[in-house]
């Protein structure tokens, strides 16, 4: 059985920091701060100052671990309980789910919700939703 471990403080606080980046962004580029967009918008930008705020964003995710191993002398702990092969197909389920949702979570969840996007709340609502089945199924039905 694969257990979930909760870290309350943790999570408040990367939810804050979430969400107050997503806020900056929009307070001062007018943009919405959602990963796949970001990423997507990297690899064909509108502008030079457009691909340098996606850049230094995403350079942001990729450097945050080094920065929490190099203020406490930890790495994060990442354990991933399934195949490689299950994460490859997990990622383009994913892909395909973004196309046709026009946005990830990050977007639709953190910066729709946060603007009342009726688009964003019914992809929101999806998410959680097909989330829900999907870990009982694997949990309670499959019984992994």
């Amino acid at each position: 059985m694969i257990e979930t471990a909760f870290t309350p403080l943790a999570s408040l606080a990367g939810g804050v920091l979430i969400g107050l980046s997503a806020t900056l962004l929009m307070l001062l580029l007018g943009r919405v701060m959602g990963a796949t967009g970001v990423v997507s918008g990297l690899m064909s930008p509108a502008s030079r100052p457009d691909f340098a705020w996606r850049a230094a964003l995403l350079a942001g995710m990729v450097t945050g671990p080094g920065l929490l191993w190099l203020l406490s002398g930890d790495m994060p702990a990442i354990e991933v309980p399934v195949s490689t092969g299950a994460l490859i197909v997990g990622g383009l389920i994913v892909g395909i789910g973004v196309t046709f949702g026009s946005g990830c979570t990050s977007g639709h969840g953190v910066c729709g919700m946060a603007r009342l996007s009726p688009r964003s709340i019914a992809a929101t609502l999806t998410f959680m939703a097909v989330t829900l089945i999907t870990v009982f199924v694997i949990r309670h039905v499959i019984g992994t």
